[in-house]
């Protein structure tokens, strides 16, 4: 807070003179539809925005009408975990912001807030305001509850004492760490569509396309699967490797268990997500890795293919939570030519590079955000700098 002072251009403030914060509807679980219906938007709750940016991932939908306008979100706003572990759990920590970038109105669950920026103060600034870690250590000191269901109140945020700039101030800090994050989007986008363009070549040459003569076998003719390896959160480095879980990477540590190229397979929690490592790494316990059968360069194909297969569906007749390995294994498949799949792989290497040269610098990009974000918000960095590299 040195810098701040010594700049006489910061002052502490009640934030809630600069905020409101509207809470969540508490909306009936019996009243959710597990499908949209006309006149139903999405419901958003504690667990979609639980890494930074609001998703729809298993989401369910409710109802609307016009009781329920105070609760509709649209992209642009920003959103607080009310209810969460504290920071040290290292996801989904109560008092954590989320960007709604959706393009799609949804409907404010309980236990998530929404920021509602006064005349005085600038939305954008105020999220990457709660975005400093001083400012979540602040929030995380004034829940209540357990490690594993921390709580904080609406009286808890607005009352928070924090330093900030004048609204001129606000407004070019925002711009400097948007300008990080919009590249930072736009790359993430440009892989998405790369993906996306894999696989439907995969679609088109290996189901639009497939022959009558192609045979037929089973998923465990063309790869294994072998269980990931327990890592408890408190001895991973931090740095290094990705340690990959059932949805996502969830980690780094300093050593790995399999070489890259690779995939894993959600074996637990989110189950049967696929994802594709092109750099070394530690998949825990919750996830298989794929070891392919198939004398071919690269693993795109089996990537696309594990995709392509409804894991859920399948491990539904089984007692055990989970994917069962043998079932998975079982799983009947069309075997093409190992012609084709080397082909496959050859084109697909192309878009992949372009994603991984992308991915570099996102986190080059995502490195430079998060070092400029506290010392733009403490004054050690001032606002006049040149960005002209972030174009």
């Amino acid at each position: 807070m040195e810098n701040k002072l010594i700049m006489g251009m910061w002052k502490e403030v009640v934030i809630g003179d600069y905020i409101d914060l509207i809470s969540g509807f508490a909306f009936k679980s019996s009243n959710f539809l597990d499908n949209q219906f006309p006149a139903s938007l999405p419901v958003i709750k504690i667990k979609n925005v639980a890494n930074g940016d609001v998703n729809l991932e298993n989401v369910v939908y409710h109802k609307y009408d016009d009781s329920l306008s105070k609760y509709v979100l649209c992209s642009g706003d920003v959103l607080i975990a009310m209810t969460g572990n504290h920071p040290d759990a290292l996801a989904q920590i109560v008092g954590s912001v989320s960007r709604y970038k959706l393009n799609i109105k949804s409907l404010l669950n309980q236990r998530v807030g929404k920021l509602i920026a006064r005349k005085n103060a600038d939305i954008n600034f105020i999220y990457y305001l709660f975005k400093d870690k001083e400012v979540q250590s602040s929030l995380a000191n004034q829940s209540s509850g357990s490690a594993n269901q921390a709580n904080i109140s609406k009286t808890d945020i607005l009352g928070l004492n924090l330093y900030i700039p004048e609204l001129r101030e606000q407004r070019t800090i925002a711009s400097v760490l948007s300008s990080l994050d919009d590249k930072i989007d736009l790359l993430r986008r440009q892989n998405a569509t790369l993906e996306k363009m894999a696989e439907t070549l995969f679609r088109q040459w290996f189901v639009e396309e497939a022959k009558d003569e192609w045979a037929t076998g089973k998923l465990g003719d063309i790869l294994e699967l072998f269980y990931g390896k327990a890592l408890k959160e408190d001895i991973r480095s931090g740095q290094g490797y990705p340690v990959v879980g059932s949805s996502e990477i969830v980690g780094y540590h300093s050593e790995f268990l399999v070489k890259a190229p690779g995939i894993v397979i959600g074996r637990k929690g989110t189950l049967g997500k696929v994802i594709y490592l092109t750099e070394n790494f530690y998949p825990i316990d919750t996830t298989y890795f794929v070891k392919s059968k198939i004398d071919s360069s690269g693993m795109f194909y089996l990537y696309f293919l594990l995709k392509s297969l409804d894991f859920e569906e399948l491990n539904s007749d089984s007692a055990v939570p989970g994917l069962n390995r043998n079932i998975a294994l079982s799983t009947e498949i069309i075997i093409c030519p190992i012609e084709k799949i080397e082909k496959f792989n050859e084109q697909c290497s192309v878009l992949f590079n372009k994603m991984e040269t992308n991915q570099s610098q996102i986190r080059t990009l995502t490195r430079l955000r998060d070092t400029l974000l506290p010392k733009l918000m403490d004054g050690a960095v001032r606002v006049g700098i040149n960005t002209e590299f972030l174009h």
